[in-house]
């Protein structure tokens, strides 16, 4: 998938040729360039830098003195790169675009993450990330001490309010996902989301799930219903929690709460690659 991702993004940058480069850079120039750190924050993308540059061309040298996860500060470098002037100009935007996003979502989470220390709620990711590097930006969320939701439709049920609505209902939601399961012999966790507790008790009668979400509930409906909650159900929060009350919903005891914006709502950490010199 990182191959298939790497590849279209470098067909859709350079088409026929990076023609600034061609025209007036020597065919076999060498240079050297650094990953410059411009912001404070969590770095990300450094090995899908090293990817990156040896998809395109094996011979460019890579020495790197900041892994992922690094906190890093303005004025930070993060690695070398050497060999073909060429090579380094082409990969160069491509580089920056996916480190940047990364390290911005990797800043964000690790955050975060720290709003939670001593408590064991665990941080989740949702599917509301950008089409086509999806795998990307969950990869950034993993590096800034977060976990991953799903990755896609396939790997979980999630029965969310459009489902249960579309469905006829929770009860016959729950059957047939159920019933699905054992007919296509597929082993999928099921998730179900509540809206309000009379859903819940609807969840809790019928059973056959793995994972509760109570949506939109705030932490004192969370504390007065967990209670009833069986420990057998995973439970997750989700939906109006903010940097400033995410540690309350997180002190009610749920195993998970789920954050749309690790991956929608970040700003970019400020990258910069500079060339050092060139010999012809």
């Amino acid at each position: 998938m990182i191959d298939e991702i790497i590849d279209n993004a470098l067909r859709e940058d350079i088409g026929d040729g990076d023609h600034s480069s061609l025209a007036c850079v020597p065919e076999n120039a060498i240079g050297k360039a650094t990953l410059l750190v411009k912001d404070d924050g969590i770095l990300a993308g450094v090995e899908l830098a090293e990817m990156i540059f040896k998809r395109y061309d094996s011979s460019l040298q890579i020495d790197v003195f900041l892994p992922d996860g690094s906190t890093v500060k303005k004025g930070d470098i993060a690695f070398q790169v050497q060999g073909s002037s060429r090579s380094i100009l082409a990969t160069e935007r491509l580089v920056l675009n996916f480190m940047q996003r990364m390290s911005g979502i990797a800043t964000q989470t690790n955050q975060i993450v720290g709003l939670l220390d001593g408590l064991n709620t665990q941080l989740l990711d949702t599917r509301k990330t950008t089409p086509g590097i999806r795998y990307m930006e969950k990869w950034a969320v993993r590096i800034g001490g977060g976990k991953n939701h799903r990755f896609a439709l396939y790997d979980m049920i999630m029965l969310k309010d459009n489902h249960i609505d579309y469905a006829g209902g929770i009860k016959p939601a729950i059957e047939r996902a159920n019933a699905y399961l054992k007919s296509t012999g597929k082993d999928l966790k099921i998730e179900v989301e509540v809206r309000n507790e009379s859903e819940l008790d609807e969840v809790l009668e019928i059973g056959q799930v793995n994972r509760i979400m109570l949506d939109n509930f705030t932490p004192d409906q969370i504390k007065a219903v967990l209670p009833r909650i069986p420990k057998i159900y995973e439970v997750e929060a989700s939906g109006g929690i903010t940097l400033e009350t995410i540690r309350r919903f997180a002190e009610t005891g749920v195993d998970f709460i789920s954050v749309g914006a690790l991956t929608h709502s970040f700003k970019s950490l400020d990258l910069s690659l500079k060339a050092d010199f060139t010999i012809d």
